[in-house]
């Protein structure tokens, strides 16, 4: 009677602690799932970026033509290019400082387009030309890509930093490594309207 009393015991033992590590690998597949998510809308991210990187070449070099006397703006934004694409993640490594040079360097490369695009108002025999407008029109276009695939990319991390930092999935994302992701920001600044002077 007591060996059954025993046996029983470890039985529900047993059956608890197979329910706990079937919920335990159901939660870490859960986890991989969200993180992959993340890491497809980081990668959407860097092709955005990427292909905005890659217009640059020919926009300088559509400017260089006719605008001689803007060199050290040219240089600017090839320089900010440069220090961009340098500038890389990897998915799993999207922690807020990492996040910040990133976006630094990616909001030094918009700041140099802008003053170039500026600078460009002064040529009006190059705004006419049909390849710069083809290279506005496709580098505005990238801009909106830009912005579209960094809301996704923060949509992706909010119920992936959500589902591992709830009780009792915290449990699982601390043994398994799973660490929080770094949201996209708006730059320093730009809370603040520009001062329109006429």
């Amino acid at each position: 009677m007591a060996a059954g009393k025993k046996l029983g015991g470890w039985l529900i033992v047993l059956i608890l602690a197979a329910i706990c590590v079937l919920w335990g690998v159901k939660t870490n597949n859960r986890m991989v799932a969200a993180e992959e998510s993340v890491s497809k809308a980081w990668g959407n991210v860097e092709n955005a970026y990427q292909r905005r990187a890659d217009l640059i070449p020919n926009l300088v070099e559509t400017v260089k033509g006719v605008a001689d006397y803007e060199r050290s703006t040219l240089e600017a934004v090839i320089e900010a290019r440069a220090k961009a694409t340098q500038t890389t993640i990897d998915a799993s490594e999207l922690t807020e400082e990492n996040m910040a040079a990133f976006q630094a360097a990616q909001d030094n490369l918009s700041q140099s387009l802008g003053r170039l695009l500026v600078a460009v108002e002064r040529y009006p025999e190059l705004k006419a030309t049909e390849s710069f407008k083809e290279l506005q029109a496709q580098l505005e276009g990238t801009e909106n890509r830009i912005n579209v695939e960094r809301n996704k990319f923060n949509e992706a991390v909010q119920p992936y930093n959500s589902f591992i930092r709830k009780f009792p999935a915290s449990i699982v994302a601390k043994i398994a490594g799973f660490d929080t992701k770094a949201y996209f920001k708006a730059a320093a600044g730009s809370d603040q309207a520009p001062q329109v002077q006429f």
